[in-house]
C-alpha cells in the first residue's frame, strides 16, 4: 500500500492540464468540490482498470491511444488560447474577476476533458501503474488502494489548499502570470502529443 501511495504521489504531484485547473479553480473557489471530485473519482477508476488488466487491452489497440491523443491535443490548445486570451487582454481578465462565473456542467465538462482526452493518464495511471502492481502479485489491490489514496489526498489537498494562496492573487497581475504559465502548460503539452516520440511523450 506504501509502494503505490508513494507511485501514485510521484506521476500525480506534477504541473500538469489536469492539476493547473485544480489549482485555478481552487483559488476562484468555484465549483472546486465538484472538480476535486471528478478528477479524484477519474483516477481512482483508471487505477482499478489498470490494475485489473485494462493496461494489456491497450496494448492490443493502440490506434484507441492514438485517437485520445489527437483529440487530447486539439482540446489543450483550445484551453491554451483561452487561457492566453486572459494573459493578454486585461478587459477579459476584468471581467474574469469580477464575479463572472461558470456554470457547473462547463467546469466539471472541463474537467472531465482535462482528464479523460489526456493520453498520458492512461500511459501513466493505466499501464505503468497497472505493469508495477501485477509484480506484487496477491498484494496488488493493497499496491491499487494506495495509489488510489494518494490522487485522493493530492487533489483533496490542492483544491481546498489553493485559498491560502488567495492573498497573492488579490492583484490582477498575479492572475496574469498564472494564466500565462497555464497558457504555456497546455500549448506544451498539446504539441507534445502531437510531435512527441511515437506521438507522445512519457
Amino acid at each position: 500500500m506504501l509502494a503505490g501511495l508513494g507511485l501514485g504521489l510521484s506521476l500525480i504531484v506534477a504541473i500538469g492540464a489536469q492539476n493547473a485547473f485544480v489549482l485555478r479553480q481552487g483559488l476562484r473557489r468555484e465549483h472546486v468540490a465538484a472538480v476535486v471530485a471528478v478528477c479524484a473519482v477519474s483516477d481512482v477508476v483508471l487505477i482499478l482498470a489498470g490494475v485489473g488488466g485494462t493496461g494489456a487491452v491497450l496494448t492490443r489497440v493502440p490506434w484507441l491511444v492514438d485517437v485520445v491523443r489527437v483529440a487530447g491535443a486539439l482540446f489543450l490548445g483550445g484551453y491554451a488560447v483561452l487561457a492566453a486570451r486572459r494573459a493578454l487582454r486585461p478587459a477579459a481578465l476584468a471581467a474574469d474577476a469580477g464575479g463572472s462565473r461558470a456554470g457547473a456542467g462547463a467546469v466539471v465538462g472541463t474537467a472531465l476533458a482535462l482528464t479523460w482526452l489526456n493520453p498520458h493518464v492512461y500511459l501513466d495511471t493505466v499501464l505503468l501503474l497497472g505493469s508495477v502492481a501485477g509484480t506484487h502479485g496477491g498484494d496488488r489491490w493493497w499496491f491499487a488502494a494506495g495509489a488510489c489514496a494518494a490522487s485522493l489526498l493530492w487533489f483533496t489537498g490542492l483544491g481546498s489548499g489553493a485559498r491560502v494562496l488567495r492573498p497573492v492573487f488579490a492583484r490582477p497581475a498575479a492572475w496574469r502570470v498564472l494564466d500565462g504559465v497555464i497558457a504555456v502548460v497546455m500549448a506544451t503539452l498539446a504539441v507534445s502529443l502531437l510531435v512527441g516520440p511515437g506521438g507522445i511523450t512519457g
